[in-house]
């Protein structure tokens, strides 16, 4: 759930990058982080890159909410099994007594 949370934080940030590329015009320079250093790059790149990264990121974020879904169902029927468990735990006591 905390790798969705990421995941989604990291689409946002890459919404905000695209958001302010398409603000620039295809004449600005335009300088990508490559490590500690920022690297001159073309616009054209650097979008297709992000959204490429978003695409990335949706797919991963649907992955792991079924992920969570088909967690919660497991859970759930192992719940169920216990409390049957426990029920016919009570009703086999009360009978000896």
């Amino acid at each position: 759930m905390m790798q969705k949370q990421q995941i989604e934080l990291e689409i946002v940030e890459t919404d905000r990058a695209l958001e302010e590329l398409n603000k620039t015009k295809h004449s600005d320079s335009i300088y990508k982080a490559a490590g500690p250093l920022l690297v001159k790059t073309e616009k054209d790149s650097v979008e297709k890159e992000l959204s490429e990264k978003k695409e990335l990121a949706n797919t991963r974020v649907m992955v792991l909410g079924k992920q969570e879904s088909r967690v919660k169902e497991n859970l759930k029927e192992v719940e169920n099994k216990i409390n049957e468990m426990i029920k016919g735990a009570s009703s086999n006591q009360q009978q000896q007594q």
